[in-house]
């Protein structure tokens, strides 16, 4: 047994959504410190007093501790685990920033549009040795039930990991393997964490072309939804991901290679795992508000991110170009301006060559 994995760590998680409470949860059971910090103020009162219950996979009722600030979160804790939607990174990386110690190591889970990068860049700026580890997804889903409940749907099978410093890679994993268990292997830069990540491209055409159910909030099976027709505008939006990976040097398998490493799935044919999630699972459903994460998330940190690269390299992403701009046009947003770390990281000016060098 490595050193990693026999050590117990105390775990800071910024986050008291789905994921943020599935990993306390996860975390506790296998003995490992947690305390939780809501940047948001009030997500995670309630712990304070009663403890979190998880339900599905992992069934189990823990303790966590509770953050008062980003402060107390960074000073308290050996790992911080980022678990909050992306558009809210940037923001909690600037408030964790200057509490940031010399060896620790950040995750992001899960890692968009070079967030980790942006952190990266800022710990060195202000001369602060971290490792900033990198989920392209996250290693369980779940739903929020409440503000002390949780459901865990799935710890998935297979879990890519990148490292900046990218020398760092081997201890992330052993790392990521100490508090999470087994299923973790190595990405060839954050980059390929970005790209690696499949929910913009599934999650895109779900919302767009069931966006009457979204604003009726109707209950909605998704995979269900994920007809042929959803599936041929998935998987042209997934082509234009890997052709731009391509141009930096990165080979990605297809979508159908994510379904089949992260739930199991035998099909072929993205409409034929859609149909055979259906029936193993029923759901998840569909969001049923408009300000779902499919939009506001997955819009401007993945599918603008993956036209800004393709803008980068001189790659063509025309199907990508068609989403963003239909989810924009329905919502009166130009989900291309909403992404708040394109322009502190310097890509319009960008070229292939100078942000590798940077990763």
């Amino acid at each position: 047994m490595t050193e990693a994995a026999a050590r117990r760590y105390q775990v800071g998680i910024a986050g008291t959504g789905a994921i943020a409470l599935a990993c306390a949860a996860w975390l506790r059971q296998a003995g490992h410190g947690v305390m939780l910090w809501s940047p948001g103020g009030q997500g995670a009162e309630a712990l304070r007093t009663q403890p979190l219950e998880a339900g599905g996979v992992q069934p189990c009722t823990v303790t966590v501790d509770v953050a008062d600030d980003a402060a107390q979160l960074g000073r308290a804790s050996d790992v911080l685990l980022l678990a909050l939607p992306v558009n809210g990174h940037r923001r909690v990386m600037d408030a964790l920033l200057p509490f940031l110690r010399d060896g620790q190591t950040v995750i992001v889970s899960s890692m968009a549009s070079l967030s980790s990068l942006y952190l990266h860049e800022g710990a060195r700026r202000a001369g602060k040795q971290v490792t900033v580890a990198s989920f392209g997804t996250t290693v369980l889903t779940a739903r929020r039930e409440s503000g002390t409940q949780v459901r865990v749907m799935t710890r998935r099978k297979a879990v890519g990991v990148s490292a900046l410093p990218g020398a760092n890679v081997a201890q992330a994993l052993a790392l990521c393997t100490a508090l999470f268990g087994d299923g973790f292997f190595p990405e060839d830069s954050v980059l390929a964490s970005a790209l690696a990540n499949v929910n913009p491209q599934s999650h895109g055409p779900l919302a767009v072309f069931n966006w009457t159910r979204i604003e009726r909030a109707e209950n909605w099976p998704q995979y269900h939804c994920m007809t042929p027709g959803v599936s041929r505008a998935i998987e042209a939006l997934d082509l234009e991901r890997r052709a731009v990976a391509r141009a930096f040097g990165i080979g990605l398998g297809p979508i159908e290679d994510h379904f089949a490493r992260s739930f199991g799935t035998a099909s072929t044919r993205l409409e034929d795992i859609a149909a055979e999630l259906h029936a193993q699972r029923g759901g998840p459903p569909g969001p049923v508000r408009t300000d779902t994460r499919y939009v506001t998330e997955d819009m401007p940190y993945g599918l603008a991110f993956v036209e800004a690269l393709g803008q980068i390299a001189g790659v063509p992403t025309p199907a990508t170009r068609t989403i963003v701009d239909a989810a924009s046009l329905v919502n009166g947003i130009d989900f291309r301006q909403e992404n708040d770390l394109l322009a502190p990281l310097g890509l319009a000016n960008e070229t292939v060559a100078g942000l590798l060098a940077r990763l």
